[in-house]
């Protein structure tokens, strides 16, 4: 479930809420914040089943006047390198200048009859700020179809840095009230910043 809201308290709530280790993931993600105030955020919890282990993921997502933060903890299992289950939990920080893009991605369902203002039934929060690409190549051609001649290749780079997935079905409306609502508050940050600049 996520969730979204203004305070640092609200934040703490939200992952608390979540139930997935909130002693840890709260500690994570208030050290990374500091002492900035938070400004938007969205706490994810994904649940996934692998073979015959389910294992839990949660993102948070955190902005503050000057950065993006986004945190993730996963669980593990016991294993040959470890006797007991264990989760690890990592923190990026980013200003909020070196953020690229965010993209949303909406699929409505009718869309001959949408009405503005209604749900998406999924979005795809996307945002890039250029640790990870992705490349996609393939064999460049001309417009000859008899040629056999090499032409090399073609393809795009895309800034693929975080992609966070909700839907109505699974994660629930609220759910994807709330990440829209906070990628209108990324966009918005991103915006000023630049205009800054």
């Amino acid at each position: 479930m996520a969730k979204t809201g203004t305070t640092t308290q609200g934040l703490r709530t939200a992952i608390e809420r979540s139930g997935y280790y909130p002693a840890l993931v709260a500690e994570a993600v208030e050290s990374a914040v500091g002492g900035e105030a938070v400004t938007s955020y969205v706490v994810h919890q994904e649940t996934t089943f692998d073979a015959n282990e389910v294992r839990r993921h949660v993102t948070v997502l955190v902005l503050t006047a000057n950065r993006f933060i986004v945190s993730h903890t996963d669980e593990q299992t016991a294993d040959s390198g470890s006797p007991t289950p264990y989760a690890t939990t990592s923190t990026e920080s980013v200003n909020l200048d070196r953020i690229s893009s965010v993209v949303v991605s909406r699929m409505v369902a009718n869309p001959e009859s949408y009405t503005p203002g209604t749900l998406p039934r999924e979005v795809v929060l996307t945002i890039g700020w250029g640790a990870v690409s992705r490349i996609d190549l393939e064999p460049a051609a001309c417009g000859d179809p008899n040629c056999d001649a090499d032409h090399g290749y073609t393809g795009n780079s895309t800034a693929d840095d975080l992609s966070l997935r909700v839907s109505d079905a699974g994660d629930g409306p609220d759910t994807v009230r709330q990440t829209l609502a906070f990628a209108q508050a990324l966009s918005e940050a991103t915006a000023s910043t630049s205009a800054a600049r």
